[in-house]
């Protein structure tokens, strides 16, 4: 009796009741698309600094874990230094200049011969390593994004770089020029933000870590293992992101309370005779709240239904239009944004629920 009086009372109205789905789906794929979006771009960024190959990355000091945000402090000369430690096999200096026009990306000044030391070297897809000043390479899914093929003329920097190669992604950035271009182009002459260090042999690093750390070599400066980089790219890194992640599903759980609320409150208004004949047959309390709080139960899982199929297709048709944007979606997440929604559909409810479970039969009966 009681399923068929829910699903009867969610068909009487099927617009409103649509509504509160669309309300609820909006609410679970902002929860998902938000922390997904973040997380997506943290870990992708990590997994493809670790994809230099390198054991050590040197930075200055109080640096960032966020490369991007380094500067270029550090005078070119340290990577002799660094050269000459113990169990050093090669270092590879680099610039790091982040670039917004067209998109948000950071873009690596290297030394080719040096990058190729530490990293292996790049695979080609198509053209050939950089020789020229102005010389670019680009990595296959920044090419697809910015239609870029090899020979095209690519703006960056109010500078013209003809691309030379289209490289395999993976190796850090999605952009490599020419290291002393690019300090000529952003002022910093004989300067660099990191240096990428390769170990003889892995079980060496700390070793040479060590021996970074002595007062006669670096001492101050930030020291980091690139196998431990991954769990260091976490929102609460970044000043103020988690603030805005936490505010975001604020926004996204109150546009769902809010339309459940004015939902359930409505349905009592609307219902106000039909609890009152309730209530004559001899339901108490009780009955009343349960029926209510499982109709509005029953919408939340509608729409957090919707919400999951919403956040798959935001995320394809992202993909479609930014190649290089990623957005990953965890089940955790997902169980996550559900219950949050289910909280606030409670939450939204209950106060309905208890207007509706104090009602008089008598004036309910009379009720126009």
């Amino acid at each position: 009796m009681m399923g068929e009086l829910i699903f009867r009372n969610l068909l009487h109205r099927p617009a409103r009741t649509l509504i509160g789905i669309i309300a609820i789906s909006v609410e679970v794929a902002l929860v998902v698309l938000i922390v997904g979006l973040t997380s997506g771009l943290l870990t992708e960024t990590a997994k493809r600094i670790e994809g230099i190959g390198a054991d050590i990355m040197l930075q200055p000091p109080a640096a960032s874990v966020f490369l991007g945000f380094s500067g270029s402090p550090m005078p070119i000369k340290i990577a002799d230094k660094l050269k000459d430690l113990k169990y050093v096999q090669a270092v590879a200096p680099a610039l790091l200049q982040f670039n917004s026009t067209g998109g948000v990306e950071v873009v690596y000044g290297i030394d080719r011969d040096s990058f190729r030391e530490v990293t292996g070297g790049f695979v080609f897809l198509s053209g050939r390593d950089m020789e020229a000043p102005d010389d670019v390479l680009i990595d296959d899914w920044a090419a697809r994004a910015k239609h870029l093929k090899v020979g095209d003329t690519y703006n960056l920097f109010n500078n013209d770089w003809h691309v030379a190669g289209i490289v395999e992604h993976g190796k850090g950035s999605r952009v490599f020029v020419p290291i002393a271009t690019l300090q000529d182009l952003v002022g910093a002459h004989d300067k660099a933000s990191i240096f990428f260090i390769k170990c003889t042999r892995p079980e060496h690093t700390e070793d040479v870590m060590e021996d970074m750390r002595k007062p006669e070599n670096f001492p101050g400066y930030t020291i980091r293992p690139l196998r431990d980089l991954l769990s260091l790219m976490t929102s609460t890194n970044i000043p103020g992101l988690q603030v805005f992640i936490d505010a975001m599903i604020g926004l996204a759980v109150s546009i769902g309370l809010l339309v459940i609320f004015l939902t359930m409150y409505t349905t009592v208004i609307e219902r106000t005779r039909d609890i009152g004949v309730l209530k004559s047959l001899g339901a108490n309390p009780p009955f009343i709240i349960r029926a209510l709080l499982m109709e509005s139960a029953l919408l939340c899982f509608g729409g957090i239904a919707g919400g999951v199929a919403l956040s798959y297709g935001v995320r394809a048709a992202f993909h479609a239009g930014f190649p290089t944007l990623s957005i990953l979606i965890t089940p955790a997440w997902v169980v996550r944004a559900g219950l949050i929604a289910m909280l606030g559909t409670i939450v939204g409810a209950s106060y309905p629920a208890w207007v509706a479970s104090r009602k008089d039969a008598v004036e309910a009966l009379t009720f126009d």
